[in-house]
């Protein structure tokens, strides 16, 4: 797999289980569970992870407008 394939398969897999972090927290506090990280740990870490990936994709679209 080229390069930028594979950066772009992770950026999408980052934002895929940074949405599944966010959706979790909101669950979580949705229904008033007291979780390990708690409802501010999952959520931010989903937002945190999610921004990642979407960096990573602009990143790689800007990287392949160069060549």
């Amino acid at each position: 797999m080229a390069y930028g394939k594979t950066r772009s398969m992770a950026a999408r897999v980052a934002a895929l289980l940074g949405c599944l972090c966010g959706i979790l927290g909101f669950l979580a506090g949705a229904t008033a569970h007291t979780w390990k990280f708690g409802l501010v740990g999952w959520f931010l870490g989903g937002a945190l992870l999610t921004l990642l990936g979407v960096f990573m994709l602009i990143d790689g679209a800007l990287a392949g407008q160069r060549r």
